[in-house]
């Protein structure tokens, strides 16, 4: 059988690194063609050594001359900026485009990727929460599957092939983060530290904040939106510390189908890798005669008001998702950067939405300068 040749835009993040771990133990299946970092030019360089791709972007071109001497004895391209990731992802040597560059940045790249008819797996939620409808858009245009990475958004595709029926209700799951638990106060005064202890999950720093003030989940509510076609009131987020169901459907009989396993980002990786079928992976099984219990409760969306900006954007439509990407990015960093409280990433998200622009109908220009007028207005608030 002929090798899936994979683009990976972010391979040197968390789920980049864990891609190509799965494309090492399946050699056999896949070829790493493409390689994109943003920033990581040590790892990037380690990784393009080892296996071997057509070619290598560092989007920082501060870093392309010290990638381009490190790697000048193999066969390798190597090209930076942005506009370079646009146009690798319509090669004609790629088959599927992992997009997990993280935050506003995967839009640009996904489009044409789309455009030039790929397969694409999304573990970069941004995208269809800056611009879920232009994205469904094209893909039906161009025949294109998206495949989610994101392990919510694989367990409900899991739960739903050869189903028939309609979806009543998507239950997706959550952590609840590293604050779930934790009092007004404790929230109130935390500290960096405290956000990036992540119970359950090793993720990059800013989607480990998204977690801690549970704005991930709200963008998974706006991505299962999109994906799987349901109305915001059939989307509800249940707080399962356990991290064993990663979301289940409810059908029109009361029945609920789950897909279940160790926390592990191996096995939705390698399930859009592979897709539709299950590739053998040597992740941790699960033991039942070891799990005392599983739970499940409701999420307080005021102690956690990201999830209530989320289902209200969402509910709104236009613009107002671009806008608040946009305002939690900016807040996220000044967050991780000692500028503001944590507390203020949801006030500032807020208080973006009310000030930027409002569009009802907006196309990729629009999306575009709504990023930039969001992003001006979120650094006035603080």
């Amino acid at each position: 059988m002929k090798k899936k040749r994979v683009a990976i835009l972010g391979s040197t993040g968390s789920i980049g690194t864990q891609t190509l771990d799965i494309i090492r133990a399946h050699r056999d299946k896949f070829d790493a063609e493409v390689l994109v970092a943003n920033n990581n030019a040590e790892l990037l360089i380690q990784q393009a050594i080892e296996f071997q791709p057509n070619t290598v972007i560092i989007v920082n071109e501060q870093k392309y001359d010290f990638v381009c001497d490190a790697l000048a004895e193999y066969p390798i391209k190597v090209y930076t900026k942005s506009e370079a990731v646009e146009q690798i992802v319509c090669s004609e040597s790629i088959d599927i485009v992992f997009a997990a560059m993280v935050g506003y940045a995967g839009l640009k790249p996904v489009i044409s990727a789309i455009k030039s008819k790929k397969t694409i797996a999304l573990a970069n939620k941004e995208t269809l929460v800056v611009a879920g409808d232009l994205i469904m858009q094209l893909a039906e245009q161009y025949q294109v599957n998206i495949i989610p990475v994101d392990s919510e958004h694989s367990a409900i595709l899991q739960s739903i092939l050869s189903e028939p029926n309609e979806i009543e209700k998507i239950l997706l799951t959550a952590s609840g983060g590293p604050f779930f638990y934790a009092d007004n106060e404790f929230i109130a005064n935390a500290t960096k530290a405290d956000a990036l202890k992540h119970p359950r999950w090793t993720m990059g720093k800013k989607i480990t904040i998204d977690s801690a003030t549970m704005m991930n989940k709200g963008f998974e509510v706006i991505e299962a939106h999109w994906l799987f076609g349901v109305k915001p009131e059939q989307i509800q987020i249940v707080i399962h510390p356990q991290s064993i169901v990663h979301s289940m459907v409810q059908f029109a009989d009361g029945s609920v189908k789950a897909q279940l396993s160790e926390p592990d980002m191996r096995i939705p990786i390698a399930y859009a890798l592979n897709f539709p079928l299950r590739l053998p992976l040597s992740c941790k099984r699960i033991d039942f005669s070891k799990i005392l219990t599983l739970e499940f409760q409701n999420p307080d969306t005021k102690k956690f008001p990201c999830i209530a900006l989320a289902y209200d954007a969402l509910r709104k439509g236009g613009n107002t998702a671009c806008i608040m990407n946009a305002a939690n990015e900016i807040a996220v960093e000044a967050f991780l950067n000692d500028k503001i409280r944590f507390l203020q990433i949801a006030e500032i998200i807020e208080k973006t939405i009310n000030k930027t622009t409002f569009i009802q109908n907006p196309q990729i220009n629009d999306y575009i300068a709504t990023d930039i007028e969001a992003r001006l207005t979120a650094k006035e608030l603080f």
